[in-house]
């Protein structure tokens, strides 16, 4: 059977486009729940959360398909997804502060007696509270560290220096140890 020239094209492109598809649900699948993470981390509400996650990942597919080499697809999902969350979070027209009661409550459930409760809840709480005095960039950083981004790719998704990295990290470690030893 003979195959045109065009008709070899477009073999090539569904093939091409086949992969690039199983590429970009691979990298779903392995960071889809760390960017809903982050998006919630910087204020977005769980079912607005969920379409932001969508839309960067539509959006890689997008600009891979157009035939942008992306050198780091991690860092790139999430410096969309930083942008993309704070736009949106623009939008949104009112936010719920965080119930810290209700995380002290979830998480200490398995505690052994109300003393050791209270003490755990009271803990969560300084932390809790020590968290929200970080500034955003300091928060963002720490975010994605934990999330396990490299320096650079911290930076890379933030737009700024991995060194700048480096000193919000430094700073956010530095006041949360000084809460867990009070």
């Amino acid at each position: 059977m003979l195959v045109s020239a065009a008709g070899e094209k477009l073999v090539g492109f569904l093939r091409q486009d086949t992969t690039l598809q199983d590429q970009v649900a691979q990298l779903f699948v392995e960071a889809r729940d760390d960017v809903y993470r982050y998006l919630l981390m910087l204020g977005l509400h769980p079912p607005r959360a969920q379409e932001a996650v969508q839309e960067v990942f539509l959006r890689l597919y997008a600009t891979m398909r157009e035939g942008e080499r992306i050198e780091n697809p991690r860092g790139w999902i999430f410096r969309v997804a930083h942008n993309h969350g704070l736009k949106l979070r623009e939008r949104q027209v009112s936010e719920e502060p965080f119930d810290a009661h209700l995380e002290a409550s979830l998480t200490s459930s398995a505690a052994e007696n109300p003393e050791s409760e209270l003490l755990e809840r009271e803990r969560m709480l300084r932390l809790h509270h020590a968290v929200e005095g970080l500034s955003e960039q300091q928060k963002r950083c720490l975010f994605l560290r934990m999330e396990g981004l490299r320096y650079p790719e911290i930076a890379s998704a933030m737009g700024i220096s991995a060194s700048a990295v480096g000193e919000f990290l430094r700073r956010a470690m530095s006041r949360l140890r000084k809460v867990r030893d009070e």
